[in-house]
C-alpha cells in the first residue's frame, strides 16, 4: 500500500523582494524615457520660438539677417540655455522670402552613450517692403 507524501508548504519568504528587483529598475526605465521624450518635445518648442523671434527681425523692412540670428540667440539664451544645447541659427533674406532655421543637440536625461537627440524650428515668411499701387488702379 502506497502512502502519501504529507503536503509541502512553499514559503512566500523573499517574494516581495524579487518582485521589487525586476520592477523598480523597468519602472525607473520607463520614467526616465518618458521625461527624455518630453525634453525633446519642449526643445522643439524652444527652436521653433526662436525661430518665429528670430523671422521677426529679420523680415522687417530694414531687417537684415543677422538682425535675426541676433534674436534667436537672445531668445535661445533666455529661454533653453540648459535644453537646447549647441544651437546653430541660420538666416537667409532675399527680396521676396526670409527664412530662419534652428537646430539644437537636447539634454541627455537618458544615460545611452551615442544617443544624441536633435531639435529644430523653421520659420519662413515674405519680406516686408514698401509698394506703390500699381498704374490704373485707385
Amino acid at each position: 500500500m502506497v502512502t502519501p507524501l504529507p503536503p509541502t508548504r512553499r514559503s512566500d519568504r523573499g517574494t516581495a523582494t524579487t518582485q521589487l528587483v525586476l520592477v523598480v529598475p523597468a519602472l525607473l526605465l520607463i520614467a526616465l524615457l518618458v521625461v527624455q521624450f518630453a525634453l525633446v518635445w519642449h526643445a522643439r518648442h524652444i527652436a521653433q520660438y526662436a525661430a518665429q523671434r528670430a523671422l521677426a527681425a529679420a523680415r522687417a523692412q530694414h531687417g537684415t539677417a543677422a538682425d535675426g540670428r541676433t534674436q534667436a540667440q537672445r531668445s535661445l539664451a533666455a529661454l533653453g540655455g540648459r535644453i537646447l544645447t549647441t544651437p546653430s541659427v541660420t538666416a537667409e533674406r532675399t527680396a521676396a522670402q526670409t527664412t530662419v532655421r534652428v537646430k539644437g543637440t537636447v539634454m541627455r536625461v537618458f544615460p545611452v552613450p551615442g544617443l544624441a537627440l536633435h531639435a529644430c524650428g523653421t520659420a519662413s515668411g515674405p519680406t516686408e517692403r514698401i509698394t506703390t499701387p500699381s498704374a490704373g488702379r485707385p
